[in-house]
């Protein structure tokens, strides 16, 4: 969709923080160090713990509240960058996004795929980017990886093997699906990024070892089905100590011209048998080169978007893709049964459309 431009495009963007937490504090520290960003104002419902976290990076004097349209007409805000947990994105992103501000959301863009599409519909309604923050689509290695598989021709099958046994302690030991609900979307939406296709179908099966410390199901196993038949293959596991894997996990590109590797962290390989691999960008290998990653690099892709116009990958309309991969594994799980995404893409919009309380967007809803 096409969205507002910013009517100042050289000067940096003002942007409300929304989420103390955590998580807030690292974009906090984020949007300090970009040079086309300004933060000028903090919303949290805790104004200590927005004054605490405030104060941990000097900028004592910066305007806090509890209200997001109300700071926003405050400090004379352009955009707006959510960090609230996933229950409170919805009402976050729509109070921004009706008042006029773009909006740059951590993940997940909403908890459910029916709330996602509530968020699409409104960023319609209010002609704003609405984009989500899939920090670990940007990595130089990862991006470089992309360059490969494009020489790979049609690819056959995607693999990708995840281990790692983190104890968190708090809320995830007792999540339902965990490894699914809380990890996997990253690795979901990396192989949409390497891909750039749509799944079509998944099977999954979840299962929690004797020795497990989660309540809920910490390995999954799932074959998903894309565009041309491709198919992608996830095995994860959220309690399997060592001989772990990075964070974004082991990867296999297999395609008709030869296969990609990438561990998730150094550079990828790829052999392409009779055929000389291409050369890749200096920007993917030159080190000295800036690259913006992680949450650095979502919102630098944000800031290029409300100055150019462009629609960033991760764009809502885009990302319900990733969500709805989530949502389709655990169905599956729970079903014991393969599940197509467009009958999890229909269910949602059902009920999206019942629950809006907006009419202009439950008409959008309404149109699809």
């Amino acid at each position: 969709m096409t969205h507002a431009l910013l009517a100042e495009t050289g000067a940096p963007v003002r942007i409300i923080l929304v989420g103390a937490g955590a998580m807030g504090q690292q974009w906090l520290r984020a949007l300090i160090a970009s040079p086309d960003a300004e933060i000028v104002g903090l919303v949290d419902l805790n104004l200590d713990a927005a004054r605490a976290a405030l104060a941990a990076t000097g900028l004592v004097d910066l305007p806090v509240g509890t209200s997001v349209s109300a700071l926003a007409a405050e400090t004379g805000a352009q955009a707006v960058v959510n960090v609230t947990v996933p229950v409170a994105h919805h009402a976050v992103s729509t109070e921004a996004l009706f008042a006029g501000l773009p909006v740059l959301c951590e993940k997940p863009i909403a908890p459910t795929v029916a709330t996602a599409l509530s968020l699409a519909a409104s960023a319609e309604a209010s002609g704003q980017l609405l984009m989500t923050s899939q920090s670990r689509r940007y990595y130089r290695a990862l991006a470089a990886l992309r360059a490969r598989v494009g020489e790979l021709g049609t690819v056959g099958t995607v693999s990708c093997e995840f281990a790692k046994a983190p104890r968190f302690g708090g809320f995830r030991d007792e999540m339902d699906h965990v490894l699914l609900v809380d990890m996997a979307i990253h690795q979901f939406d990396a192989v949409r990024y390497l891909l750039n296709l749509d799944p079509v179908a998944v099977y999954c099966e979840e299962y929690n070892p004797a020795w497990s410390w989660y309540a809920g199901d910490a390995n999954a196993a799932a074959v998903f089905e894309f565009e041309g038949g491709t198919r992608f293959v996830y095995s994860g596991s959220w309690c399997t100590p060592g001989a772990e894997t990075s964070w974004n996990g082991n990867w296999r590109i297999g395609g008709e011209h030869g296969t990609a590797l990438w561990d998730g962290e150094s550079a990828p390989s790829a052999e392409l048998p009779g055929r000389a691999l291409a050369a890749l960008p200096a920007s993917l290998t030159d080190s000295s080169i800036p690259f913006p990653e992680e949450i650095n690099g979502s919102l630098a892709e944000f800031i290029a978007a409300l100055r150019t116009g462009d629609v960033p990958d991760t764009e809502v309309h885009a990302n319900i893709h990733s969500l709805a991969m989530v949502e389709a594994a655990v169905l599956s799980a729970t079903r014991g049964s393969r599940v197509l995404l467009a009958d999890v893409l229909a269910e949602a919009r059902e009920a999206a459309i019942a629950a809006e309380t907006r009419s202009d967007v439950r008409d959008i809803l309404i149109r699809g």
